[in-house]
């Protein structure tokens, strides 16, 4: 046996793992398992009676005790559709979401760069305006945007619904932070090969921000998807409603049909869920590298 294969042989037991230290490390990560665990069953269990509720009878539903058996009446499903015009408003929904999430990407990143990047008068008392609107309830400014919103006649109208939404305060901070962590060495050699701050800003920094912007795209869908204070004011127009608004009109001012209702609520909430499932790396990936600078 040669020089070599005796001290690999000799070495070789100096890389192998302790006996028994992967079943103690397992031994004392159980109490972190059985905490996930309670928390994910509280997370699912919502899911769980919702699916439950939508499947029984109104007296299934109300009674007490109440009954974990489903009756299995899929009829409560088609009972949304006579109901209340859930196609037209879930186009709606998703014409309002995608407009508000293409406009505060664009909007938001670009002020986000000028706040972090450019050098101009004023910058930063312009900044403290923009954070100052973090500070106030958005319900303050609920009559003033109504009646911008009447005098250009976009009452009961998609324009009206979308205008407050296609800008935001918190998704500019946001950016701004995320582009004052990015290096500046890309952005100088951009500059000394001759680009201009739009290039540099669309071709160079944008690419880099993929991450915020994911985060803020994924924040802004789940707002825009349930938003329901601004949209319940501005329209009475049920072919005109988003699903929040439609759904909030099947509650009963005396009596409320919950197997229906949670139906409906279960049909809204399939959307956010699928695109959860199909897009779950990309991001918690952005989540977890915004929330790493």
């Amino acid at each position: 046996m040669s020089e070599t294969d005796t001290r690999g042989q000799q070495r070789a037991p100096g890389r192998r793992r302790a006996p028994g230290r992967s079943g103690a490390r397992g031994q004392q990560l159980w109490p972190v398992h059985v905490v996930l665990a309670i928390g994910a069953a509280a997370m699912v269990a919502p899911f769980f009676w919702q699916l439950l509720t939508s499947l029984q009878t109104f007296g299934e539903a109300t009674s007490v005790p109440p009954t974990f058996r489903p009756g299995w009446h899929w009829e409560n499903y088609s009972a949304v559709f006579r109901s209340t015009p859930f196609l037209a408003q879930f186009g709606n929904t998703v014409v309002i979401t995608v407009v508000r999430v293409l406009a505060q990407l664009l909007f938001c990143s670009m002020a986000g760069y000028a706040f972090a990047r450019l050098r101009f008068p004023g910058r930063n008392a312009l900044f403290l305006v923009v954070l100052s609107v973090l500070m106030v309830p958005s319900q303050l400014y609920l009559l003033p945007q109504y009646q911008m919103v009447m005098h250009l006649g976009l009452l009961n109208t998609l324009g009206g619904i979308v205008l407050p939404g296609l800008f935001s305060a918190f998704g500019t901070f946001m950016l701004r932070q995320f582009f004052l962590s990015l290096p500046r060495d890309v952005e100088e050699a951009a500059r000394l090969d001759g680009a201009g701050p739009v290039r540099v800003f669309w071709s160079v920094m944008l690419p880099l921000a993929k991450p915020g912007l994911i985060s803020l795209g994924v924040l802004t869908v789940l707002w825009s998807w349930n938003d329901l204070l601004w949209p319940l004011v501005v329209t009475d127009d049920a072919a005109r409603m988003p699903l929040s608004v439609g759904l909030a009109a099947l509650q009963g001012e005396h009596v409320t049909d919950y197997p229906v209702l949670m139906a409906g609520s279960l049909l809204a909430s399939l959307p956010m869920i699928v695109m959860f499932l199909v897009a779950q790396r990309r991001i918690t990936e952005g989540i977890a590298f915004t929330g790493s600078k």
